[in-house]
């Protein structure tokens, strides 16, 4: 299972954006977010929406790949025991992960009209918080530590090993919520235009 959650958190990087980047930048292209913003419905409900609905599919998407556990665990050999607490942290930690790269690309489909743009701007933030931990090294120690805070990958590793700490899920929801609250702020920027 290390294979896999060493390659799930690179396909979310990519995922993320891509099942996000027309949430809303599709709707100011066919000029029916105004219509939505018209409605009885708050920004933070329409954002919220939309990032449950991004979201849950990416969940849909998770749930195909829990057949694998069953048959890793039905082709270990007898004398060994299959460990279920990095199975459990690294499913966790995907989720948290999904969670925070389908808020990226929700704020960086609120900042265009185009989706094939919203798809870089969210692909390059999504990237830009899974490789900080990488250029961090070339910095000073104190710097260091910082941009190794900042990384969502070291987050992940730490979740995956099924060491389940706190900082490290309020780090996720912290991430989450700052850029559903960036989200939210853009929409209303372009409200008032």
């Amino acid at each position: 299972m290390r294979n896999f959650f060493s390659v799930a958190p690179l396909l979310l990087v990519i995922f993320g954006p891509a099942l996000s980047m027309r949430l809303i930048s599709e709707e100011k292209k066919a000029g029916t977010l105004e219509s939505l913003l018209v409605l009885p419905v708050q920004d933070y409900e329409l954002v919220l929406g939309k990032f449950l609905g991004g979201f849950g599919i990416l969940m849909v998407g998770l749930l195909f790949t829990l057949p694998y556990i069953g048959s890793v665990a039905f082709l270990t050999p007898d004398n060994m025991i299959l460990d279920y607490g990095p199975i459990v942290g690294g499913y966790l930690g995907l989720v948290f992960l999904a969670s925070a790269f389908i808020a990226l690309g929700l704020f960086a489909s609120a900042l265009t009209k185009n989706q094939i743009v919203a798809f870089i701007i969210g692909f390059l933030l999504c990237l830009f918080f899974f490789l900080i931990d990488k250029i961090a090294v070339f910095l000073p120690s104190e710097w260091s530590r910082f941009f190794e805070f900042l990384s969502v990958d070291t987050h992940f590793s730490n979740i995956a090993r099924g060491v389940i700490d706190s900082r490290d899920l309020i780090y996720y929801l912290s991430l989450t919520l700052i850029f559903l609250f960036l989200t939210t702020y853009a929409l209303r920027q372009g409200r008032q235009k």
